[in-house]
Parts: C-alpha cells; sequence; structure tokens
C-alpha cells in the first residue's frame, strides 16, 4: 500500500516537472519568434506624424507595399501591429479572448476608462445589452417619427445659404444621437452639451500631453464640463422619478448596476461612436448619389414610390419604421458608401497576451490595427473595388464588411 502511495506521489512529482519543463519550453520558443517587420519611428511620437500628416491611406499602402500585409508600426504613443488581409481581420476581430477593444490612451482618458470600449466579460455585456435594447427596431420605430422632424429642421436651416456639408451632418448626427441617449428631454441642454463635446472632440488624436494650450489640455477641461453637465441631468431625473424609455434611462434603471461615473463614460462614448462616422457616411453618400446620376435617380424613384402607396392606402405622409424596411435600394447604397469610402480607415484591439500569428509574435500589451479600408479596396475581395456599385450587394456576398465590427464593440 505505502508502495502504491509513493509510486503514485513520485508519478506525479514527474508529471509537474515535465509538465514546467514543456511550459518553459514553449514560453521560450514563443518569445523567440520574430516581431512582423516594419519601422517604430521616434522614441513615444513613433510614425504619427508620418501617418496624419498625409493621406493615412498612402501611409498604410506604402507600409504594405514595403513590408507585406502585417507589419509594425508606433502610433499615439502605442507600439502597434497592422493587418490588412481579411483572414486576419476575422482573427483579430472574433478572438475576443486573445485581443480587447481599446483606443490610445488619449482617447481612453477623454472617454472614460468605464466606456464599453475599454472592457471585457460581464461589465461589457451588460453594457452592450443596455445599448442594444435603445437601438434595436422595436425601441427605434417609436422615434422615427422624432428623427424625420430633426432632419427636415436641418434641411430648413441650410436653406439660403452656402454650407459644408460635413459640418451640416456632423449638426444632425449630434442632435440625434442626444436624442437617442436623452429622449424628449435633449432639446434643454443641446447647446451645452454640443459645445463641450465640440471641443473634447477636437483633442480625440492629439498626443497625451497634458499641458495649458494643448489640444489634449483643452479637451480634458471640457471634458470634465460635460461630465458635470451629465451629473445635473441625472440628478435631475432622479428628482422626477418618471419612467424613461432612451438610453439614459436604460443606463439608470436599478437592474443596470451602473454608478453616476459609469453612467456619463458611456454616454460620452456612445455620442463619440454614434457621431463622426455616421455624420462620414452622410456626407459620402451625397457625394456618391451626385457623381451617379442613374443611382441617385434609382433612389429618388423608390422614396416617390414609397409616398404615392402611402397616399394610396390614406397613410400619413410621415415616415415611420414600415416605410424603411421598404428602402431596399437605399440600403444598398448605404452598404455600398460603407465599403467604398470605409469611414474607419482602422480600429483599436489590444493583445490581453503573448500572441503568435503566421510566425510572428504579437506581444502582450500591443495594439493591433486591422486596416478596414485596404481590405474594402483589394480586388481579391471586391471586383472593380474603386467603383461605386451598390448592384453588388443584390446578392449575398461571401465578403462582409468588417467596419461594423466597430459599432458594437
Amino acid at each position: 500500500m505505502e508502495l502504491s502511495i509513493m509510486l503514485c506521489f513520485f508519478t506525479s512529482i514527474l508529471f509537474i516537472v515535465l509538465f514546467r519543463i514543456f511550459i518553459k519550453s514553449f514560453v521560450s520558443k514563443r518569445h523567440d519568434l520574430p516581431l512582423p517587420p516594419g519601422s517604430m519611428g521616434w522614441p513615444y511620437i513613433g510614425e504619427t506624424f508620418q501617418l496624419y500628416s498625409q493621406d493615412p491611406n498612402v501611409f498604410f499602402a506604402s507600409k504594405i507595399k514595403r513590408y507585406g500585409s502585417m507589419f509594425k508600426s508606433h502610433i499615439l504613443g502605442c507600439p502597434c501591429v497592422m493587418i490588412s488581409s481579411p483572414e486576419a481581420a476575422k482573427f483579430v476581430l472574433n478572438k475576443a479572448q486573445l485581443f480587447k477593444p481599446t483606443f490610445p490612451a488619449s482617447k481612453e482618458r477623454m472617454l472614460g476608462k468605464q466606456a464599453i470600449f475599454f472592457h471585457q466579460g460581464e461589465y461589457h455585456a451588460n453594457l452592450r445589452r443596455l445599448v442594444l435594447r435603445t437601438f434595436m427596431p422595436v425601441a427605434i420605430r417609436n422615434i422615427v417619427p422624432d428623427i424625420e422632424s430633426i432632419a427636415e429642421d436641418s434641411l430648413k436651416s441650410m436653406e439660403g445659404r452656402l454650407i459644408t456639408t460635413f459640418l451640416e451632418m456632423k449638426t444632425f448626427t449630434f442632435n440625434v444621437a442626444l436624442l437617442s441617449i436623452f429622449g424628449k428631454d435633449e432639446i434643454h441642454y443641446r447647446e451645452q452639451l454640443k459645445q463641450c463635446y465640440y471641443t473634447l472632440e477636437k483633442g480625440y488624436n492629439s498626443m497625451p500631453i497634458n499641458l495649458p494650450g494643448t489640444l489634449f489640455h483643452k479637451a480634458m477641461k471640457a471634458r470634465k464640463e460635460l461630465a458635470q453637465i451629465l451629473a445635473q441631468i441625472i440628478s435631475s431625473r432622479r428628482e422626477k422619478k418618471e419612467e424613461y424609455k432612451d438610453l439614459l434611462g436604460s443606463f439608470m434603471d436599478e437592474k443596470s448596476g451602473l454608478s453616476d461615473e459609469q453612467i456619463a463614460d458611456n454616454v460620452i462614448g456612445v455620442i463619440f461612436a454614434a457621431r463622426d462616422t455616421t455624420a462620414s457616411v452622410l456626407t459620402w453618400i451625397v457625394k456618391y448619389l451626385g457623381e451617379n446620376i442613374s443611382v441617385l435617380e434609382s433612389v429618388i424613384e423608390e422614396q416617390e414610390s414609397i409616398l404615392k402607396s402611402k397616399e394610396e392606402n390614406g397613410e400619413e405622409k410621415g415616415l415611420n419604421w414600415e416605410d424603411t424596411k421598404k428602402m431596399v435600394i437605399t440600403s444598398r447604397v448605404i452598404q455600398e458608401t460603407l465599403r467604398v469610402a470605409s469611414i474607419l480607415s482602422f480600429t483599436f484591439r489590444e493583445a490581453v497576451e503573448d500572441v503568435e500569428y503566421q510566425g510572428y509574435l504579437i506581444p502582450k500589451g500591443w495594439k493591433v490595427l486591422p486596416l478596414f479600408r485596404n481590405i474594402h479596396h483589394s480586388p481579391n475581395n471586391f471586383k472593380d473595388p474603386e467603383k461605386f456599385d451598390p448592384s453588388r450587394f443584390e446578392v449575398i456576398i461571401e465578403q462582409e464588411l468588417f467596419i461594423m465590427h466597430y459599432y458594437l464593440p
């Protein structure tokens, strides 16, 4: 009996020793892997100025031509690996256990550390559920008339004056974002929130140098003021003790378990995610429709057909959710605009551990940037990629628009 126990003990010790040697060998082998080819630029600054002093797509194209579809760089104070193949993008975006959503330190400090973008696990899942609940069709259908009203007011404000389309679209999308977050109460806080947020967003791509006069310093000051306004709104709602169906109402629900700081960080995060990207898409839609008259005519015909049908059926002229489901051609135009314009050239993920991919090491803590535009404009993925052709979405295609991963972190 004693012999059996000793044998078992000896076997266990032997297994532990062998296992430790195996793990040590495995870890050593991983650390022996080379980093992807590329250059890191200047200390701390890296290649940030090279990226933002020109068209970013020129920067990426020159790197891909020199180093291939996977290369290293140093952007906004972060060492990073950039990837430009669909396979690599899928690997990074679908491996949540290896790569977590993240942003450079400057954006993380401006948006707030409790924002959905910087977390994983149960907290992330809870926030995602709350955000999706607010933007699901069953919720959106109730505010479609209000969105139409904002659109009509925006168009009226443009009459008789020279406009910059992108700036007008930014104002429009900001107002719609506030409607989704604060409901009809947004009209009371619109100007205050707008003034602070506009200052904040100017610092998003700045170096995190918090010295008076820098964009980052001004942005952080505006961030503090924005948080104070949100605190006032939250306090006012608690005093009224009313039930709200908007995003802020979902965040404030006792079942959500969110603190005021978490609520504020995620409200700012949603505005960030909804504003510039959506405004850019709308601006590019205007541009592409203006350049492709036949497509414009098809969209107008579809919209007029929906209006005519409503009149014939004795329905109100106002837009509703059911109308949007009939906009097949319009939907294809939006999809093709997302592909051709590729509003987000890239997004950020962070390796949560050392990762081996295609014989290279992606070190723990490094940022990984899938380059969406290069994927969407590759002839290997789309025929005649530079051509604006909404008809390519008439059939289901295997390629997915990787940009959509950004909107739902």
